[in-house]
């Protein structure tokens, strides 16, 4: 596997796992994940920090997410941006909604960690 695809199958299995119930409801894996000056400008318009995410996440309500489109581009070495579609769907499938997203993505020690991201609502 080329560095490109090594570069491109780790940022996307970081992105899942973000989306994941499991990663969501652990404030340690957040933590884990964010980098500690972490900022998000969320999908609904609020801006958030990392430790409001780490408070906000694990009490949120059942919801899957669908991740698609996903684009890697090095912007400088050990720093990537990230983007996709996400289709977000209530527990039952009652509510769907759609969003363009965008991660910079950070390596230091060894580590990967978000530094930034944001969610643009979309109709489809």
């Amino acid at each position: 596997m080329s560095m490109h695809n090594s570069l491109f199958e780790r940022i996307l299995s970081l992105e899942e796992s973000l989306l994941q119930p499991a990663v969501r409801s652990s404030p340690a894996a957040l933590a884990e994940l964010l980098a500690d000056d972490f900022i998000e400008f969320g999908s609904s318009g609020k801006i958030y920090s990392q430790q409001q995410l780490v408070d906000l996440l694990p009490h949120e309500t059942e919801v899957a997410y669908s991740l698609y489109d996903f684009q890697v581009r090095e912007l400088a070495p050990a720093v990537v941006l990230a983007t996709y579609r996400t289709t977000r769907t209530t527990a039952g499938g009652r509510q769907k909604s759609h969003a363009l997203r965008s991660s910079i993505w950070g390596r230091t020690d060894g580590r990967w960690r978000l530094l930034f991201h944001q969610g643009t609502p979309t109709t489809a």
